[in-house]
């Protein structure tokens, strides 16, 4: 009963507010779809956070998405040892890179009595969970190696099993409790997303990629 709730019941839950909500939010405060970005206040541990966070981040976002949606491919992609070798390596990279980018950003949060002062309970638990997604990421990149070639076999046709509503959670309650920690806590940011700066995640500026540059003209007048 406890697997159904949690590897069942609890993801559709989570999919259902953070759509749901997300919708609502946009329909009903359309501007409040931003980070909030205090850069204003402290700069300098905010660029080396961000910059690590996002750029670690983002490829290992990409990198699951694709592990659901094109599993074929992805074991294509590491059908050979030395392929599997680089994936480990640029993962455990990539990892490293995000964790101790959203160490910086938590630690400057802490630390800083400006940044504290407009730090909100929810940021407080996002920049936690995301903490720890990360962290809990990597014990399973050092501890359950080769995550390329069982993720296909063992979080792929479980996500596919929910997605066409026909739910077979053994594919992953078997699996030791850092692969489940990581699981849920992914499908918890996910609920949380509209209550939180992360909802600006669905306002990511695609359309950069293939606008025209912006041609900017500095005037200065003439000292007479």
């Amino acid at each position: 009963m406890t697997d159904i709730l949690l590897f069942v019941v609890f993801p559709y839950v989570a999919l259902a507010i953070g759509i749901v909500g997300t919708i609502y939010r946009y329909l009903t405060n359309q501007y409040s779809f931003t980070s909030l970005s205090s850069q204003f206040l402290e700069n300098d541990l905010q660029f080396w956070g961000s910059t690590l966070w996002h750029y670690g981040i983002l490829p290992t976002t990409l990198i699951h998405i694709a592990g659901f949606t094109i599993p074929k491919v992805m074991a294509a992609a590491h059908g050979t040892p030395e392929l599997l070798y680089l994936s480990e390596l640029a993962g455990k990279i990539l990892g490293i890179m995000a964790l101790v980018g959203a160490g910086i950003l938590l630690y400057r949060r802490l630390t800083s009595s400006k940044i504290r002062a407009i730090t909100t309970p929810v940021d407080w638990i996002i920049l936690s969970l995301l903490f720890a997604q990360v962290f809990f990421g990597l014990i399973l990149a050092f501890a359950y190696r080769w995550g390329a070639a069982w993720f296909i076999f063992t979080a792929t046709p479980w996500m596919d099993s929910l997605a066409l509503f026909q739910p077979a959670p053994q594919f992953v309650t078997a699996l030791p409790l850092a692969h489940k920690v990581h699981f849920l806590t992914g499908f918890l940011l996910f609920a949380l997303m509209p209550f939180s700066r992360l909802v600006h995640i669905v306002t990511f500026p695609l359309s950069y990629a293939w606008r025209s540059f912006q041609l900017v003209i500095w005037t200065r007048r003439k000292v007479v």
